[in-house]
């Protein structure tokens, strides 16, 4: 395994944008990008499979595995499902799947390091003073025990970068704290990790 070609950033050229929740412009890459970065990093030695699918209304989800030298990474991935403006017919379930599929591959690749840099785009715009619209560390809008969002998982690494801290010293900061890495806390404790890098004094 090659981490320093995992967590190599990609060239700008690689990198797409597109619109995200908040309105912002997100950076993300195609699944050809990362999979070619899979097979250089790990010598093309990598299986990747879909241990389960689910349809719903609107989407479709998959849970993907993506293994390397015995180490598994799992990950869910979802797509919209695209349906015919004439009558709202499913145009193509199958490549809705295949969408989700490629979607759950970059999320388990992120678990590796790879593309970790896109989530620190934006750093050098003001993060949200959260102590002024919650207390207690909890969000002021949705679900507080929901997935971390786009503009969470943002601050955080920029935050931390600020400070001079690596991605992997962001994902050995929350895995001591909540025992996850950064893509699976919640929403609450995405606030408490913002605010306690805020308040942790500057290394050195």
């Amino acid at each position: 395994m090659n981490r320093q070609l995992l967590e190599k950033p990609f060239d700008a050229s690689q990198i797409r944008k597109r619109q995200g929740h908040f309105g912002d412009s997100l950076g993300y890459v195609e699944g050809s990008v990362i999979v070619q970065r899979l097979n250089d990093a790990f010598e093309a030695e990598w299986t990747f499979e879909v241990n389960d699918h689910k349809v719903f209304d609107d989407e479709v989800m998959v849970l993907g595995k993506l293994t390397h030298a015995g180490i598994t990474k799992m990950q869910f991935g979802k797509s919209r499902i695209t349906r015919s403006r004439q009558d709202n017919t499913v145009v193509s379930l199958g490549d809705d799947l295949k969408a989700a599929a490629t979607d759950a591959l970059k999320k388990c690749a992120t678990l590796f390091g790879v593309g970790l840099h896109l989530y620190a785009d934006g750093n050098d715009k003001p993060v949200e003073n959260r102590r002024q619209s919650q207390s207690n560390g909890s969000p002021t809008t949705g679900n507080p025990n929901g997935r971390i969002t786009a503009r969470q998982l943002s601050a955080i690494f920029g935050i931390a970068r600020g400070r001079g801290m690596s991605n992997q010293d962001v994902r050995s900061f929350t895995k001591e704290i909540f025992g996850k890495l950064p893509d699976f806390l919640t929403r609450q404790e995405a606030s408490a990790v913002i605010e306690q890098l805020q308040e942790e004094a500057p290394n050195g």
